[in-house]
């Protein structure tokens, strides 16, 4: 089973209306929340896309270029459910999904606008365009085996087992306010991952104004905070 099937799917049977993840961007004031049920329909699209569109099959590479948001939440498990490998820079990947501006060494380099409610950016190959004409529901032709590579240097089994072991020190169901990036492995594991694990929801920050993180701990009734890898 993949991570996605393995860390994700039990929330969305569990209670598939509640957050998975609010995502604010101080530098342009937004605030966006997807709850589980719409988290997981972009992530069937994604999965979809990269294996009916770009071919992407169980420990194929994927290089998720992107900085926290909640586009990159739905493109990390769509990613995983079909059993790609994802990546970070300087890997030759057969898909790359950049933000503008950005670039790649991929087969198919896609962009990802950014934009808070899901505009798509023009470029030639729109992640966010693309990926809306396919279906809500995604069912892998084959299962991806827990030794799998799955993010960076770890498997499917290994990923699972950290996020897991991190996710404990967080507590059951927890809400956690979160300021890190994630632009690597440790962080994706940290940032993301681990609340999944713990059962919990995520407000995740970009560009924070520190006059507004004290409100905001408490509309969103925060229990957690990472502002930092514990390493």
């Amino acid at each position: 089973m993949s991570v996605t099937e393995i860390l994700f799917t039990p929330l969305l049977k569990a209670d598939s209306g509640r957050p998975l993840i609010t995502h604010y961007d101080d530098a342009t004031g937004s605030r966006i929340e997807l709850s589980r049920a719409t988290a997981a329909n972009w992530a069937a699209k994604t999965a979809n896309w990269l294996r009916d569109e770009h071919d992407v099959e169980p420990g194929d590479e994927v290089a998720v270029l992107l900085p926290a948001h909640w586009q990159t939440a739905g493109l990390l498990l769509g990613a995983w459910w079909c059993g790609a490998h994802v990546v970070g820079a300087g890997v030759d990947a057969k898909v790359a999904v950049v933000p503008p501006g950005g670039t790649a060494e991929a087969e198919v380099v896609a962009v990802a606008s950014l934009h808070p409610m899901g505009l798509g950016s023009g470029a030639p190959v729109d992640y966010l365009d693309d990926v809306r004409v396919h279906g809500d529901d995604f069912m892998p032709w084959q299962p991806t085996p827990g030794s799998t590579l799955a993010l960076g240097e770890s498997t499917v089994d290994e990923v699972v087992a950290r996020a897991r072991e991190l996710g404990a020190k967080l507590g059951d169901e927890p809400r956690v306010l979160s300021t890190v990036e994630w632009d690597s492995p440790a962080a994706v594991l940290e940032g993301f991952l681990a609340v999944l694990a713990a059962g919990g929801s995520l407000v995740q920050v970009s560009n924070p104004d520190a006059g507004r993180m004290a409100a905001r701990r408490d509309s969103e009734k925060v229990t957690q905070e990472i502002t930092q890898l514990l390493g």
